[in-house]
C-alpha cells in the first residue's frame, strides 16, 4: 500500500470534513434552538456563493469587502427565512415545518437559476496556489486555507456560545422553551439569532466551497452529506458535528479515489442507515432527541 498516498487522501478528506463540520454547525444551531430541521442550508450556502461571485464578478467589489458583505448578507437571510416562513409556522406539526424548507430549498434553486442560469461559474481565485507539504505528503493549498478557516470558526462558535450569554440562552430555550420564558429569555429572539449566526456559518462555507470547486444551482446538494454526518454526530451538539463531520469527509475522500465519486453518497447514506440503527440519537446528541 503506497502509505504516502493514503495520507494525502486523508489530508484532503479532513479539509472537506472541516468544511462539513462548519455547515453542521447551521443545521445544529437551528435545530438546538427551535427544533426545526432545516433541509434547505445547502440551498442557502448555494445562494451565498453566487451572492458573493455577483459582487465580485459584476460589482467588482475587493474580495475582502464581498467576503464581509456576503456573510452579512447570509445572516440577513437566515433572518428572514426565520422572521417570515420558520416562525409563523410554529406550534405546527414538525413535518409541516420540514416541508416548508424543503419546499424552500426549491424555491432558492430556482431563484439562483433565474438570476445567474444554470450553466456552472469560477469563483475570483483568492486562495494562495503555493504548493503546502506536511512531511512528504502533499495538500491542496486551497483545501489547506479552507480546513484552517473553518476550524478557526468552528473554535470562534464553541468559545462564543460557551461564554456569551447569548450562548447561555441558546443552551437554556434548547433545554426548555417554557423555563426559558419564565426565566425572562426572549426566546423568539433566541430564534432569530440561531437563524442568522446559522445564515453567515452558511456564507462561510459557501464561500470557501465554491472557491474549491466552483459553483453552481446543484451545489446544495453538498447539504445531504452535512445533513448525515450532524444526524450521525448528534442533531443538537455542535461537538458532534465537528467529530462526525471529519469522519465523514476522510470516508468520502477514501471512497471517491478507491471506489469512484459516484459511490461517494451511497456510503455517506449508508453510514446514516446503520447509525440510526446502532445509535439513533447520534455519538453525542440527547437521547430524547425525536427524530421525524
Amino acid at each position: 500500500m503506497d502509505w504516502l498516498f493514503l495520507t494525502e487522501i486523508v489530508l484532503s478528506g479532513l479539509g472537506s470534513g472541516a468544511l462539513l463540520a462548519l455547515t453542521g454547525i447551521a443545521f445544529v444551531l437551528i435545530y438546538k434552538a427551535t427544533k426545526v430541521l432545516n433541509l434547505a442550508v445547502g440551498e442557502m450556502l448555494m445562494l451565498c456563493a453566487y451572492f458573493f461571485f455577483g459582487l465580485t464578478a459584476a460589482l467588482a467589489l475587493p474580495v475582502w469587502l464581498a467576503i464581509i458583505l456576503t456573510v452579512i448578507g447570509g445572516g440577513i437571510l437566515g433572518g428572514v427565512i426565520e422572521r417570515v416562513l420558520i416562525r409563523p409556522m410554529l406550534g405546527e406539526s414538525p413535518i409541516s415545518v420540514f416541508m416548508v424548507t424543503v419546499g424552500l430549498s426549491s424555491v432558492l434553486i430556482g431563484f439562483v437559476e433565474f438570476v445567474w442560469g444554470s450553466d456552472p461559474a469560477t469563483l475570483p481565485n483568492f486562495l494562495p496556489s503555493k504548493p503546502i507539504f506536511i512531511g512528504s505528503a502533499y495538500i491542496s493549498p486551497k483545501i489547506a486555507v479552507s480546513f484552517a478557516v473553518a476550524t478557526v470558526l468552528i473554535a470562534a462558535f464553541l468559545l462564543i456560545f460557551r461564554t456569551w450569554r447569548g450562548g447561555v440562552a441558546l443552551r437554556a430555550t434548547a433545554t426548555d422553551q417554557g423555563a426559558a420564558f419564565s426565566c425572562g429569555i426572549n426566546v423568539p429572539a433566541v430564534f432569530s439569532v440561531s437563524w442568522i449566526v446559522a445564515g453567515m456559518a452558511a456564507a462561510g462555507s459557501g464561500i470557501l466551497i465554491g472557491s474549491i470547486g466552483g459553483i453552481s444551482p446543484t451545489m446544495g446538494v453538498f447539504g445531504l452529506s452535512v445533513l448525515v454526518a450532524v444526524i450521525v454526530g448528534g442533531l443538537d451538539s455542535i461537538a458532534g458535528a465537528l467529530v462526525a463531520g471529519l469522519a465523514i469527509g476522510v470516508v468520502e475522500a477514501l471512497v471517491g479515489t478507491y471506489l469512484g465519486g459516484e459511490f461517494k453518497l451511497l456510503v455517506t447514506f449508508i453510514i446514516l442507515v446503520v447509525a440510526l440503527m446502532i445509535r439513533p440519537y447520534g455519538l453525542f446528541g440527547t437521547v430524547e432527541i425525536e427524530r421525524l
